[in-house]
């Protein structure tokens, strides 16, 4: 936070004060000169002992949650024959979203077949183990082996079954249908009708559920002391200037990042209501409490020349005194001093400048 930076000599030629060294005596006290009429303008508050609340400020954006996205990399080679979708379309799981002509396709379905033929034998052969087993007629081993080749058969099929479940059945002339394998928008599209694809090309699209999202924090090497997981967060944007999205640190990298040159923060934010896009910018504040009370004043009351800090103190009615004070935090509004002023003394906060001017003039 900004404190404001106010040179006494510029508020000399306000007329609500009447100082002049030239005129007033030496032993002259500062309640002779200032007007009754100026003293019903000063504002004071009193000087409270709460626990220390420091805020920092992070820039960061809004990304996909890692844990709800698909990049969709090809399974088969072949050629594109028409595509059912566009870039930020939602779409749901099963939905058809290309045609593709690929000789791969056969094989993949044969290959499906082959695996629920040799599942259905390993289950046949262990459950006749099994039962050759509990008449004592089959070594312990000998079951183990025949439940092993049981998982294996298994793992083939379920491989299988899933490669081929995104592909509809075929059109005719070596065209199938390759289907969303999950409901979300498609926030990356990189296939058009007469694209060449293959098993080893980029994703052809990346579908994001973004019900749920990160807001990733830049935290720089000087604020590490101050960040740490499960603290809460406010979160502003450009787009909706009047709205407060709270969240929670939930993960913090241990590496820095090569060319920000930061360590990332992530957030975990529900967006149900679709507000917070991937990519949007966004500014974090973060709030740390401290467990031992510190005196707290008003940042408002903190007057700064010649590189200190100074309060005026109502010592009694009209009757004020300036010091010096050690700040060692803020928050916001709230300044937070470990010397200076004493608990239930009264700072003024309107109008301080002015008396500040005339006590240097003393």
């Amino acid at each position: 936070m900004k404190h404001k930076i106010v040179r006494a000599t510029l508020l000399l030629s306000v007329g609500i004060l009447s100082f002049s060294c030239s005129t007033k005596p030496d032993n002259t006290d500062i309640r002779d000169t200032i007007k009754p009429d100026f003293v019903k303008t000063v504002k004071t508050i009193e000087v409270k002992s709460s626990n220390q609340e420091e805020e920092l400020t992070l820039t960061g954006k809004v990304e996909y949650d890692p844990d709800k996205v698909i990049n969709y990399v090809s399974l088969i080679n072949g050629t594109v024959v028409k595509t059912y979708f566009s870039l930020g379309d939602k779409i749901q799981k099963g939905q058809t979203l290309l045609d593709v002509r690929s000789a791969d396709l056969n094989s993949m379905q044969a290959e499906y077949t082959s695996s629920e033929a040799e599942l259905s034998i390993a289950k046949r052969d262990y459950q006749s183990a099994k039962e050759l087993y509990d008449d004592n007629m089959l070594s312990e081993k000998e079951l183990i082996e025949a439940e092993s080749k049981l998982k294996q058969a298994k793992a083939a099929y379920n491989k299988a079954k899933n490669d081929i479940s995104i592909f509809s059945t075929g059109k005719g002339n070596g065209i199938f249908s390759i289907k969303a394998p999950m409901s979300g928008y498609i926030v990356e599209k990189r296939v058009a009708a007469g694209s060449t694809i293959s098993t080893d090309s980029e994703p052809l699209f990346v579908i994001a559920d973004l019900s749920t999202v990160w807001v990733v924090a830049n935290v720089y090497a000087g604020d590490l002391a101050f960040v740490k997981e499960g603290m809460d967060v406010k979160i502003s944007t450009l787009s909706y200037k009047d709205e407060i999205f709270e969240g929670k640190i939930n993960n913090i990298s241990q590496v820095f990042d090569s060319d920000e040159k930061v360590l990332k923060a992530r957030i975990k934010m529900n967006n149900a209501d679709l507000k917070l896009k991937p990519e949007m910018s966004t500014v974090i504040k973060l709030k740390d409490r401290t467990l031992h009370k510190t005196l707290s004043i008003p940042s408002n009351a903190l007057i700064f020349d010649n590189n200190k800090y100074f309060v005026v103190v109502e010592d009694t009615l009209a009757q004020y005194s300036v010091r010096e004070v050690k700040v060692q935090g803020h928050n916001a509004d709230i300044t937070y001093v470990s010397s200076g002023v004493n608990e239930g003394e009264k700072v003024v906060v309107e109008n301080q400048l002015l008396i500040y001017s005339g006590k240097k003039e003393d």
